[in-house]
């Protein structure tokens, strides 16, 4: 790929499958050392650890539930002890459940906002004292944080319009620091989990204007300019990839 990322050192969380995994990936091709965070998938892990290192870098993989504190303080505590310090870290461990009004339950609300808000503020919190200074944050939100194209997908967008808060004001925060802070939000991506060729894709492919779901290749290709210097005054920014869905 490049070599912009020279040097850097880059943390990716939920690294291990789907848009996480190929951001790494294109963090490493580009040139940083990366330590993924996994829930539970150890093959999946390695295999993205072996990516790393077949790009000439060095990656590491650290085990840690996204939705508890304690250990996301950890896993950013030891990733940067690993790296020696921290130049980018992107926030992509997340889940989403879907569930119309009335039937959506308290216990799916308390899961998806503990990883997918809690994790992503206990995680910034924890990695501001090792982050260089222009350092980069990434936080991979999705278009349903303002476009909700299916029923059910309340607390999954509320989520997502959370982070965008926190990543707007953080920008504000860290700019002294040459920080910047800005929010990647993908539409239909072919992942495992949302395949382009499913049922699911059926429906929203033909939303897009591109006719298409994208790629984790095309989502790691933005995060990888984003921690580049030649996004240096790109902060506070809210970048849908999408194909189009919500135009």
């Amino acid at each position: 790929m490049t070599d912009r990322l020279s040097g850097k050192k880059a943390i990716v969380t939920g690294g291990s499958r789907g848009i996480g995994a190929g951001i790494a990936r294109r963090l490493a091709a580009d040139g940083a050392d990366v330590v993924i965070t996994f829930a539970g998938n150890h093959a999946a892990a390695d295999e993205v650890v072996a990516a790393i290192a077949a790009s000439g870098r060095t990656g590491h993989a650290i085990q840690a539930d996204g939705g508890d504190p304690l250990a996301v303080r950890a896993a950013i505590d030891e990733a940067a002890a690993k790296l020696g310090g921290i130049d980018i870290l992107v926030h992509n461990a997340g889940t989403a459940e879907f569930a119309p009004a009335g039937e959506a339950t308290e216990e799916s609300y308390r899961k998806q906002f503990g990883l997918n808000v809690d994790g992503v503020f206990v995680g910034t919190t924890a990695a501001i004292p090792h982050l260089s200074e222009g350092g980069r944050i990434i936080v991979i939100g999705s278009v349903n944080a303002h476009n909700v194209p299916v029923a059910g997908g309340a607390i999954y967008g509320a989520t997502k319009a959370a982070v965008t808060g926190l990543a707007r004001g953080w920008a504000r925060d860290l700019g002294p620091r040459g920080i910047t802070v800005n929010v990647i939000q993908p539409g239909p991506i072919d992942t495992d989990l949302n395949p382009a060729s499913g049922d699911f894709a059926k429906l929203l492919t033909p939303m897009t204007a591109l006719g298409r779901y994208g790629t984790t290749a095309e989502v790691g290709a933005l995060a990888a300019f984003l921690a580049s210097d030649e996004a240096a005054y790109i902060t506070g920014a809210l970048i849908d990839i999408d194909g189009g869905l919500t135009i």
